[in-house]
C-alpha cells in the first residue's frame, strides 16, 4: 500500500508536482477552508502533508502518528512547531527562494498603489468624479527605503528600489557588509533606519526575536511623511501601535498584505482607514512562485518517502535523532 500524502493548500498543485508525488504516494487533497479537528482526523494516517497557512501545532503533531515529513509551501514555518516535529523525527521542509520575485513585484504593487492613490483614483472614474489634485502622489525617485531583513526577498526589492532611483538602507542582523555593498545598500541599525527611511518595507522572518520589530517606540521614530510596507508577516508589526500612528497622523500610511490575524474581521480599523492599502495575503500567489514551489516541496517530500535526505530542510538537527 502506497504512503499516504495530504495536500492542504489554497490552490491546487501544478502537474508536474502532483506526478513526482504519485510515483510515491497517494495523494488527497483537503477541503480548501478545513477545520483543526477535520485536520487531525485526516492526518491520522498519512506519512506526508503539504501545508499552506494552516496551524501545525504540538497537539497535530502528536495525533500524527505515522507522519515522516511536513512540507511547508512558503518560505516561514512559523505555523509549525518545529520542536514538537524534530522531536517526533519528523522532517520539516520549505520552499525558500520560490516566491522571492513575486514577494518582491507586489511589494512595490503596494508601495505604488498606496503613493499614487490608486485604489482613489479608480474610484473617482467610476464614479463619475475624475479627482485631480485631490489625488496628487509623490514620486519614488530621491527618496530613501529602510529594508528590514535582506535575505532572498528583501535583496531582490533592493534592486528594484535602486532601479526607481531610490536610496536604499537596510537593517539586518545576519547579512554582512560585502553583500549588503554588492547590492547597492547601506547596512545601518535599526532606528538609524527608522528616523531616515521614506518607506520602510519589511522582510523578515518572524520568530521570538522580530516580533513586533515595530512597535510604538520604533514607529514614533519615523517621519510624519513615512509608509510602511509589509509583506512579510504581520506580528512583526504591533497592530494596535500601527492603528495608533495612523490614527494621530504620525504617519503617512501603511500598505499591508498579512496581519496579525487573518482575514481582518469585518470591523477592522484598518478598513476605515484612507491612508491603508490592503491586500489579502496574495503577494507570493503568481502561477510562476506557485508552481516553482509545488514542484521544490514535491521533490524534499517524495525524497523523504524513499529515505533520501530533502535539499531545503527547516530542522536539521531532525537527522541526528536518526
Amino acid at each position: 500500500m502506497k504512503p499516504k500524502i495530504l495536500v492542504v493548500l489554497r490552490h491546487r498543485l501544478c502537474p508536474e508536482s502532483l506526478q513526482i508525488l504519485a510515483n510515491v504516494g497517494e495523494i488527497s487533497v483537503a477541503p480548501r477552508f478545513i477545520k483543526d479537528d477535520e485536520l487531525a482526523e485526516l492526518v491520522k494516517d498519512c506519512t506526508g502533508i503539504i501545508l499552506g497557512g494552516n496551524k501545525f501545532g504540538r497537539d497535530m503533531i502528536e495525533k500524527s502518528e505515522r507522519l515522516k515529513v511536513i512540507s511547508r509551501h512558503g518560505v516561514g514555518v512559523d505555523n509549525v512547531d518545529l520542536e514538537a516535529a524534530t522531536a517526533r523525527g519528523i522532517v520539516v521542509t520549505y520552499t525558500p527562494g520560490a516566491n522571492a520575485i513575486s514577494v518582491a513585484e507586489h511589494t512595490f504593487a503596494l508601495l505604488l498603489g498606496l503613493i499614487r492613490k490608486l485604489t482613489l483614483a479608480d474610484r473617482s472614474v467610476r464614479e463619475g468624479e475624475w479627482k485631480g489634485l485631490e489625488l496628487e502622489g509623490i514620486e519614488l525617485a530621491g527618496k530613501t527605503l529602510g529594508i528590514i531583513g535582506l535575505g532572498a526577498i528583501g535583496s531582490r526589492v533592493a534592486r528594484r528600489a535602486i532601479a526607481f532611483e531610490m536610496q536604499v538602507v537596510a537593517y539586518d542582523p545576519y547579512v554582512d557588509l560585502e553583500k549588503a555593498s554588492s547590492l547597492g545598500v547601506k547596512l545601518v541599525d535599526l532606528d538609524s533606519l527608522l528616523k531616515c527611511s521614506d518607506v520602510v518595507s519589511l522582510h523578515a522572518s518572524l520568530t521570538d526575536r522580530s516580533k513586533h520589530i515595530l512597535s510604538r517606540r520604533e514607529l514614533g521614530l519615523l517621519k510624519p511623511t513615512a509608509v510602511i510596507v509589509n509583506t512579510a508577516r504581520g506580528p512583526l508589526i504591533d497592530e494596535e501601535a500601527l492603528i495608533q500612528a495612523l490614527a494621530e497622523r504620525k504617519i503617512a500610511g501603511a500598505a499591508l498584505d498579512v496581519f496579525q490575524n487573518e482575514p481582518l474581521p469585518p470591523d477592522h480599523p484598518f478598513l476605515k482607514e484612507p491612508n491603508v492599502l490592503l491586500t489579502p495575503h496574495i503577494a507570493a500567489f503568481t502561477k510562476e512562485a506557485l508552481s516553482r514551489g509545488d514542484v521544490i516541496l514535491a521533490k524534499d517530500l517524495a525524497a523523504v518517502i524513499r529515505g533520501e535526505r530533502p535539499n531545503y530542510v527547516a530542522n536539521p538537527s531532525v537527522f541526528s535523532k536518526a
